[in-house]
């Protein structure tokens, strides 16, 4: 059985700074792209950023280039989304998941899913 699971969210400020971190049992990271989603109330869940399995490649979201850095550390099983000068309008339930044939932000193409982590940015 395959689990996802997200840690790291909570509330911060405008301006503040916010690592999500994320494992999964059940499949070899190693194998799989894996990309950080976000749902805010009232709106569809978007793609944030996703690194590749193999060379490191990653995409970001316009809105979140130059603040949020996705990384992965294969050893430890572990990725991660460093966020910094978070915005009020980052708040939403952020979702790490895991896709074995796709590179990308649309999320109908990730086959595991956790079941998220709130981060809210507010003062």
């Amino acid at each position: 059985q395959v689990q996802v699971v997200e840690s790291g969210g909570g509330l911060v400020q405008p301006g503040g700074s916010l690592r999500l971190s994320c494992t999964a049992s059940g499949i070899n990271l190693d194998y799989y792209t894996m990309g950080w989603f976000r749902q805010a109330p009232g709106k569809e869940r978007e793609g944030v950023s996703c690194i590749s399995s193999g060379d490191g490649t990653t995409y970001e979201l316009d809105s979140v280039k130059g603040r949020f850095t996705i990384s992965r550390d294969n050893a430890k099983k572990m990725v991660y989304l460093q966020m910094s000068s978070l915005k009020a309008e980052d708040t939403a339930v952020y979702y790490c998941a895991a896709s074995s044939r796709y590179l990308g932000l649309d999320a109908g193409l990730y086959e595991f899913w956790g079941q998220g982590t709130q981060v809210t940015v507010s003062s």
